[in-house]
């Protein structure tokens, strides 16, 4: 997003070159002033356009200079990027203070209930669907 301050700042220093302008997206005016910056009449008008911009609200600036990234930002949408951080299963542990177990010790802790006779074909079955299925 375009800011105030900036526009005002480029128009006050680099006004009579245009530079403000292009950087508020207006190009062809832009294009005007570096044509006829020679004259000093765009330092002139860019002065009047630097205080014009201080006193301007910030609703207005958003509104004429900001358009649809204002309005998505007042409609409250995020103009964020998602990001997805993988972590190794060494620090998902550490976050979780330790007492997450991996898919393969269940498995092998069930397989040795079930070599041991503590569960049946059936039950070892069921809860091996379970572990796969979670």
């Amino acid at each position: 997003m375009k800011s105030k301050t900036t526009a005002a700042v480029l128009a006050f220093i680099l006004g009579g070159l245009g530079v403000h302008k292009f950087y508020l997206g207006q190009n062809g005016q832009g294009l005007l002033y570096l044509l006829f910056c020679w004259s000093g009449i765009p330092s002139l008008i860019a002065f009047v356009e630097c205080i014009m911009l201080l006193i301007m609200s910030d609703d207005e600036f958003n509104r004429r200079f900001n358009g649809a990234a204002y309005a998505l930002a007042a409609q409250g949408a995020q103009m964020g990027q998602n990001v997805t951080i993988n972590l190794g299963s060494d620090m998902q542990q550490r976050l979780n203070g330790g007492q997450q177990r991996s898919l393969t010790q269940e498995l092998n802790e069930l397989k040795e209930l079930h070599v041991s006779g503590v569960l049946n074909d059936e039950e070892f079955a069921a809860q091996k669907q379970r572990l796969l299925n979670a």
